[in-house]
């Protein structure tokens, strides 16, 4: 009889097999005449070569499904071990709006016109700024645009960063370690992320390097190749930030650079590095700027509101 040894890599088992191995017990309903144990991380199956290899090709669909939509279920194992080939199963699963599956099968897109137009940016051009208001999806978009290209092995890893500006609190102040003060600055990238990758993967991605969550400051001296890059909240970068930011760029490599020129936080007289670098690269060919405005925001209704409600007052003065 022979072996066959299976080993799930980056794919937690618990979640794989299954409550009390429901999965694997799906397994055996649709390969009767094969041995089947699952241990650890490991599957052993035991059968006929012909049969084994069948299986194992089955088992690829089923694990590729699993890293793509971050779960697998009775309907999906079924249509992937019923299907006649991996063409038939995969063309029933494309869909032009979903940028990834998201934790437990959330289908995140780009749900407004402008929302699309960063993620076409994004494919026609390494380096696109993305420019809003508060609440207009462009780091959630940013973030799942980076998540997609990682899955799809476009690049090796992920950088996202930000300048740790204070609004209105004293960064020296706060409690804890280094990374314990600037965490909260940060917060809004782990939300994005903790919504697009399971938490244990997610875990296993920031402490092997593949995802990488980092101030400013820990970009200089840096080459970012194979990369897919944010720089978040830009309009809160100096000049001297933003220039060292856009000449990290590596080959093969994605920047998005996302900002609100009305939310700067800088000090007085300090000139915005997103505003000024809006300016100089305005004519630099390979280089998008994609504007958002209210009618893209989506978050409660009465954001809308209240970013007009503050932009009439500053009309005013």
């Amino acid at each position: 009889m022979n072996e066959l040894i299976l080993e799930l890599t980056e794919i937690s088992p618990r979640e794989f097999f299954g409550q009390q191995n429901e999965n694997i017990d799906l397994l055996k309903k649709y390969f009767p005449k094969l041995k089947i144990v699952a241990r650890g991380n490991k599957i052993k199956v035991f059968g006929d070569e012909e049969l084994l290899e069948e299986f194992e090709k089955r088992f690829d669909m089923l694990t590729a499904h699993f890293v793509k939509y971050n779960k697998i279920d009775e309907n999906s194992i079924e249509r992937v071990l019923t299907s006649d080939s991996e063409a038939d199963y995969t063309s029933s699963e494309k869909s032009g709006q979903v940028l990834v599956h998201g934790v437990s099968g959330k289908l995140i897109k780009a749900q407004t016109a402008n929302q699309r137009k960063i993620v076409e940016a994004v494919r026609k051009s390494d380096m696109v700024f993305a420019i809003g208001p508060a609440g207009t999806g462009k780091t959630y978009t940013s973030v799942a645009l980076a998540v997609k290209a990682l899955k799809e092995k476009q690049v090796k890893r992920i950088i996202l960063t930000r300048p740790a500006v204070e609004a209105g609190e004293n960064l020296g102040f706060l409690p804890g370690d280094l990374k314990e003060k600037l965490d909260p600055y940060m917060q809004p990238l782990y939300d994005a992320l903790r919504d697009m990758i399971p938490a244990e993967k997610l875990t296993h991605y920031i402490e092997n390097g593949t995802i990488q969550i980092a101030p400013m400051a820990f970009m200089r001296g840096r080459t970012l190749d194979k990369a897919f890059v944010i720089l978040d909240e830009a309009q809160n970068t100096t000049h001297a930030q933003m220039k060292m930011f856009l000449t990290r760029m590596g080959k093969s490599a994605k920047f998005l650079v996302t900002g609100d020129p009305g939310q700067i936080d800088l000090p007085r007289r300090v000139i915005s590095g997103l505003k000024e670098a809006l300016l100089i690269l305005n004519n630099v060919e390979g280089i998008e700027v994609i504007y958002l405005d209210d009618k893209d925001v989506i978050r409660h209704k009465l954001v809308k509101k209240v970013i007009d409600a503050y932009r009439s007052i500053e009309h005013q003065n």
